[in-house]
């Protein structure tokens, strides 16, 4: 059990107050800890410092960045174990997992510490003409200032890492509201942060719900707002106004397995049951719509079956434990409701398919109608679908009947098919001899359609909260 009540952070400094947030053991249901609660005058203060800060931050030298995000890299190794058993125990989350998250939060800080250093500009010709002779162009990137960021309860380190850490290098101060359901990654972040030289003002983690988060959409003094989460995020740009906005909304990933892999069939295997059921299928490039030749589907759908049948689920702290429980009773009782829809409407269950409060077997399904809400939706959980293609043409457009589009895996021999699902599938990112759900940190992440707006990625994040700014001298 997590033993102590976690303070919110207002302006680098831990505050307490009267009111707390209890947070659950997502497997037990029991209160594992508490979080304090900010009030609408801490959110105020916080924007009110980030905006003091803002000027500090931008005179706040690389070097002095980076070893803040040194640091952290530092004291993320040594509590390794302690961030590992917090995120299983508030997320729900194998400890397997909790310790392969922990270890890209560190990571995406190191990323972030080298990056910090390596925010340049460049010099542009801007003698083009006779008239022009003597003048030369400089740019740099200069910090936006004040950011605002709201993460998900599915990765609670390295979600949050993704925008803190871009956001130390590049200079600007911040306040984060990490999802309420899984607050004490974050808090941990901010309990390190405060260790460090960073300026007053740079950083405050406010463990509001989502009715309070109103000032970080709609502040005018924030110049940016970074969203990961839900379709709500559409709703949040509206309300945004002027300043920038990177929506990160997830997606009903799809992977095409050609008729070519055969022989590969046992790797294949291996590689979609983790991506369509490592974390309880909680996640935004989780495996969720399966398209394989069907000179292949029969030998594939067999051993899909066999494997996920022997996929452990149980007490997320057992590490022999694979499939632990999705993060609340509402979130496994909706998946469940969608699959007994596509039951009825003609889908069959080939394994799974059973829940028991917010244990959700891992589900496989084929023959599911094109509208059912398991196919167009994002399922979010423990599911996935399987339906035969005969051409490589057939499988793009199948892919492609989506309204998300984040990414999409390609098992091929063909370099000619990979070329092509790269040129035609309307998504993000295409993974070639992987699933969907390969994700490393320093590569732009991001999505079309309902799945998002802009890149995340360290240098892809640190370009969104920098500016250009440019210089132009004239000789003599």
């Amino acid at each position: 059990m997590l033993d102590k009540t976690y303070p919110y952070y207002l302006a680098n400094r831990p505050q307490s107050s009267k009111e707390t947030l209890e947070v659950r053991d997502k497997y037990s249901g029991k209160v594992a800890t508490r979080v304090a609660v900010p009030d609408a005058k801490a959110t105020e203060k916080a924007i009110a410092a980030a905006v003091e800060a803002a000027a500090p931050m931008r005179a706040f030298r690389p070097w002095a960045r980076q070893a803040v995000l040194q640091h952290c890299v530092a004291r993320f190794s040594e509590r390794r174990d302690e961030l590992a058993e917090a995120l299983c125990i508030e997320a729900g989350k194998p400890i397997r997992d909790a310790a392969g998250e922990v270890t890209r939060l560190i990571e995406t800080f190191r990323i972030a510490a080298e990056e910090s250093v390596r925010i340049d500009g460049e010099t542009i010709n801007l003698e083009l003409a006779a008239r022009l002779d003597g003048y030369h162009g400089y740019t740099r990137r200069v910090p936006l200032g004040p950011v605002s960021f709201i993460t998900p309860f599915n990765f609670p380190l390295n979600l949050v890492a993704h925008k803190v850490a871009p956001a130390i290098a590049a200079g600007c101060p911040f306040v984060l509201k990490p999802s309420e359901k899984t607050p004490v990654g974050a808090l941990i972040i901010g309990e390190v942060l405060a260790e460090t030289d960073l300026p007053k003002g740079a950083f405050s983690i406010l463990t509001l719900d989502g009715r309070h988060a109103a000032p970080l959409v709609e502040d005018e003094r924030f110049k940016l707002l970074s969203f990961t989460g839900g379709q709500v995020g559409w709703e949040l740009k509206a309300r945004a106004g002027r300043k920038k906005v990177v929506l990160e909304l997830g997606g009903n990933a799809a992977c095409i397995v050609d008729a070519d892999q055969g022989p590969r069939l046992d790797r294949v295997v291996e590689r979609l049951v983790f991506g369509a059921f490592y974390q309880s299928g909680q996640s935004c490039i989780g495996v969720q719509r399966i398209y394989a030749h069907a000179g292949v589907y029969d030998a594939l759908k067999k051993k899909l079956v066999a494997a996920t049948k022997k996929l452990k689920a149980g007490d997320p702290k057992d590490k022999g434990v694979f499939l632990g429980p999705m993060i609340d009773e509402a979130a496994a009782e909706r998946l469940h409701g969608w699959i007994l829809e596509a039951k009825r409407a003609g889908g069959k269950i080939l394994c799974g398919g059973r829940r028991t409060g917010n244990m959700l077997e891992a589900t496989l399904m084929e023959n599911v109608p094109a509208d059912a809400k398991a196919n167009r939706l994002e399922a979010f959980g423990p599911f996935a679908l399987l339906a035969p293609f005969d051409t490589i043409d057939d499988a793009i457009a199948m892919v492609n009947d989506s309204d998300y589009g984040l990414q999409a895996g390609i098992f091929t021999d063909s370099l000619g098919h990979a070329m092509r699902a790269w040129n035609e599938l309307e998504q993000g990112g295409v993974i070639v001899n992987d699933i969907p759900s390969f994700r490393v940190d320093n590569m732009p992440y991001g999505g079309v359609k309902l799945s998002g707006f802009g890149r995340e990625g360290v240098r892809y994040a640190i370009e969104d909260m920098t500016e250009i700014r440019l210089m132009v001298m004239r000789e003599g």
